[in-house]
């Protein structure tokens, strides 16, 4: 089968030719139809994400496919169900073995497409607004870097809960996108003065932030007494310091959110999450947004844009067309 693999940590990943996998005991195996990209991809080649696995490994945290073969013990599956998976990496594949109990049906009205732009970038938000930060209708959420993967979710969760929010984001374009998911007020990432903005339109209570560097230096000198910050992300390079006696002077939290963690230690917040994200799905209350599509032979590509910023949504990677 065909792979995009990492073969050594600061080499840009390649198309590998590797084994078809068979799956173990408690997995079943996907034939891969889609790929969904996300920043951590691009980290991982130079090992700077803190999930990386040792070299070689293929490259794509979650995918969508079709189940074809089951590992032994293996119940409630069967083949030909389609299936969303979380799996860390391995999903620029042509094949994939993952282990069952993560293996989430899709539903009937959703693409593959949309399958694998969901978990993450839905979970992320929705755990983080919701469990972490207790996300109260009427209160102001901003969200940084609003028009990317997360950011967007972010703008569509967060309007869903009952927030105003305000969505920060570079361009006219993307500000646009923002807006159409939800936002109520919208700000260019440049703006001279993004403190005094945001001042005057009253301050925040949850700051949403992928990002880092000084966007999170302006969202938290905006931060209404009380508020809660989530460091979500550091897609500029920069991982501010905190000034933990401004902390104390306003009673601000700042708290780290890292959804696939989630995975290991408390499970069932995931589970539970993604139960309540699909049933908004159906009932036509969340609508992904994709902003390329591209074939595997163009993965390299699909993660530049995530480089350069010039996505918006998601990035999906199709391996097999529905």
């Amino acid at each position: 089968m065909r792979a995009f693999q990492v073969s050594e940590i600061g080499s840009p990943a390649a198309m590998a030719v590797l084994d078809r996998p068979e799956p173990a005991p408690g997995e079943v195996r996907l034939k891969i139809a889609t790929c969904g990209l996300n920043f951590a991809d691009l980290l991982m080649q130079t090992g700077q994400y803190q999930d990386t696995p040792p070299a070689p490994f293929t490259l794509g945290m979650e995918v969508a496919g079709t189940i074809d073969a089951l590992g032994a013990g293996v119940q409630g599956l069967k083949t030909g169900t389609r299936v969303a998976v979380f799996g860390g990496q391995g999903g620029l594949a042509e094949y994939g073995c993952y282990d069952a109990r993560v293996a989430i049906e899709i539903p009937a009205g959703m693409s593959m497409q949309e399958a694998a732009a969901f978990q993450i970038a839905y979970g992320t938000s929705h755990v983080a607004l919701g469990y972490r930060a207790n996300l109260k209708a009427g209160e102001t959420l901003l969200v940084l870097g609003a028009a990317g993967g997360v950011g967007l979710t972010a703008v569509e969760i967060g309007k869903l809960m009952g927030a105003t929010v305000i969505a920060v984001a570079r361009g006219a374009d993307k500000l646009e996108v923002a807006r159409k998911a939800g936002a109520d007020h919208v700000i260019d990432a440049g703006h001279k003065d993004l403190r005094g903005a945001l001042k005057a339109l009253g301050g925040v209570d949850v700051v949403y932030d992928p990002v880092g560097g000084d966007l999170f230096k302006a969202a938290f000198r905006a931060c209404k007494p009380e508020a809660r910050i989530l460091s979500i992300g550091f897609a500029s390079g920069d991982v501010p310091n905190v000034p933990t006696n401004h902390l104390l002077v306003k009673n601000i939290t700042v708290m780290g959110f890292y959804w696939g963690g989630y995975m290991k230690f408390k499970p069932a917040v995931i589970a539970d999450s993604l139960r309540e994200l699909f049933a908004w799905y159906d009932a036509g209350k969340l609508h992904p947004h994709v902003s390329h599509v591209l074939p595997l032979e163009q993965a390299g590509e699909g993660i530049e844009l995530l480089r350069t910023r010039k996505s918006t949504g998601k990035v999906v990677i199709e391996i097999a067309p529905e």
